[in-house]
């Protein structure tokens, strides 16, 4: 990370988690999800239907969050989820093909955005942080980790003690998931080191990779106590990015009844817009060799490539006080001039629909919806830091940082704290 003012104060505290009983489900990979956030309806109702305690029941109830509350309180008086018998830091490792990476789950301590002890780098909706808090209330719990980065130089404590811990000891839970990737977990609780570790974090900061809108319910929830508590923690993922470099990849926007040729035609008032033609990895191609901003758009007619957007329109478009490393990222042309003023659609979570990662499915989404699907190209961890270190957020949903941590192997309630 680029050199900022830090202040002490990162902290990441032993807790005693809730975790899966084995012998009580199918499998720890049939109970577990992905993010809230990248759960769709069509993998909601899969993984619904593929076990009675999937951890969907509780991140995403289908009737209201006391529903929620009630099955967690279920599981736990059945014994379908276990409460480990003290407390301790989690090592966690995530491997696969081309996947690996290390990192400590804590209970991690909340602070005011003034303290630049964590740091955010994208604007968040009020919605999903009305959401995130209206769940955590009603089970006053942690259900699922955000994801934090910092930068440890690959010589920190807690990432010595995460390889080490990795390399020689039996883990406490290991499951292989549908995408095979294999999660290992290992308990770590012997005073001296967790000591070591408070003592060496103390004096760092850290970058939410994945989780803005939790860690800003985490502030909520804080905000609502008098006095100190479990609400002045919430369940984190720590990694070491000189370690373990996090994987970048790009969010793509599907925007329901634009046809792809209208969206094409209307750009034409700022960018040089091209078709190329409707093979989709080729298009894909061309978008990645581009340098400069520019956008793929797909749907159900041919798709076109947005390059060398007008610097005058893109210049008007920007708030007066974003630096021009802001006004550049392709992101903020997107949320700034193509989709308010080229388009004229207000952005809301309705109106413009989120894809992580798969532009394939983004342009299936969009077909399906008479709609327009943009592809971007992934941002620039570099960027990312810079944009963050500098004081700014990017604009929402501009980054997707990976891998992101398994939601279901560990939880943590506030009665266990």
């Amino acid at each position: 990370m680029p050199d900022v003012t830090i202040q002490p104060g990162l902290t990441l505290k032993p807790f005693r988690a809730v975790r899966y009983a084995p012998s009580k489900v199918s499998s720890l990979a049939a109970v577990t999800s992905p993010p809230y956030d990248l759960i769709d309806e069509d993998a909601l109702n899969r993984f619904m239907a593929d076990e009675p305690h999937n951890i969907v029941r509780l991140i995403l109830p289908q009737q209201d969050y006391r529903e929620a509350a009630e099955t967690l309180r279920s599981w736990l008086a059945s014994g379908v989820l276990t409460v480990d018998d003290e407390p301790a830091l989690y090592v966690y490792e995530e491997a696969g093909e081309g996947i690996l990476q290390r990192g400590l789950i804590g209970a991690l301590g909340v602070h005011e955005p003034s303290s630049r002890v964590i740091l955010p780098h994208e604007d968040v909706y009020p919605g999903p942080i009305r959401d995130r808090l209206a769940l955590m209330s009603a089970t006053e719990a942690n259900l699922e980790p955000i994801f934090l980065l910092y930068e440890g130089a690959g010589t920190s404590v807690a990432s010595h003690l995460v390889d080490e811990v990795a390399s020689t000891s039996v883990p406490v839970l290991e499951t292989l998931t549908g995408d095979d990737v294999r999660h290992r977990l290992w308990a770590v609780r012997d005073a001296a080191t967790l000591a070591a570790v408070a003592a060496d974090l103390r004096s760092r900061q850290a970058l939410i990779a994945d989780g803005h809108h939790r860690y800003a319910t985490y502030q909520a929830l804080q905000d609502r106590y008098d006095g100190p508590g479990p609400w002045d923690a919430g369940l984190a993922l720590l990694v070491d990015s000189s370690a373990y470099p996090p994987q970048l990849g790009a969010i793509h926007r599907v925007i329901a009844d634009l046809a792809v040729a209208d969206a094409a035609r209307r750009a034409e008032a700022a960018f040089h817009v091209a078709p190329v033609g409707r093979d989709l990895p080729v298009a894909l191609d061309r978008l990645a060799a581009e340098e400069g901003t520019a956008f793929l758009l797909g749907g159900e007619d041919e798709m076109f490539l947005l390059t060398e957007p007008d610097a005058a329109q893109v210049a008007k478009a920007m708030p007066e006080d974003a630096s021009d490393r802001w006004c550049g990222l392709d992101t903020a042309v997107l949320h700034r001039l193509l989709i308010p003023r080229l388009w004229g659609i207000a952005e809301n979570e309705s109106n413009v629909r989120i894809v992580h990662h798969d532009a394939a499915r983004a342009v299936e989404k969009a077909r399906r919806r008479n709609g327009t699907a943009v592809i971007l190209n992934p941002m620039k961890v570099p960027d990312v830091l810079a944009v963050a270190a500098g004081g700014e957020k990017v604009p929402r949903k501009s980054t997707s940082f990976g891998p992101k941590p398994r939601t279901g192997l560990v939880l943590r309630t506030f009665a266990t704290d």
